[in-house]
């Protein structure tokens, strides 16, 4: 006689209920990606200041910001106002250019 025991997930783990170590979780929160063209970012620390300032705005959960090629990655609660993402921007220094 052969018994299989199956243990438990454990709580913490980094693997899903279906097994896998990616199950979308973010996908199904509603988020929202917008990816920005912003002009005149050259380095880091042009990525780290445009980078904060749209951090700044409510509802915004991650930023990220490439110089190399001038686009910004929002992703946010619910879609931003244009006018917010162009004011943090301007803020840093730097000009936006629309969506990319």
């Amino acid at each position: 006689m052969t018994t299989e025991t199956q243990l438990p997930q454990a709580n913490g783990s980094c693997c899903s209920p279906s097994g896998s170590c990616h199950d979308d979780a973010a996908a199904d929160t509603g988020a929202v990606t917008t990816v920005y063209q912003v002009s005149g970012m050259t380095c880091g620390h042009c990525e780290g200041a445009v980078s904060e300032e749209i951090s700044g705005i409510e509802g915004v959960t991650s930023v990220k910001a490439v110089a190399s090629t001038g686009q910004v990655t929002v992703t946010s609660d619910a879609p931003l106002p244009e006018e917010a993402v162009r004011a943090a921007v301007d803020e840093a220094g730097y000009e936006l250019v629309g969506r990319a």
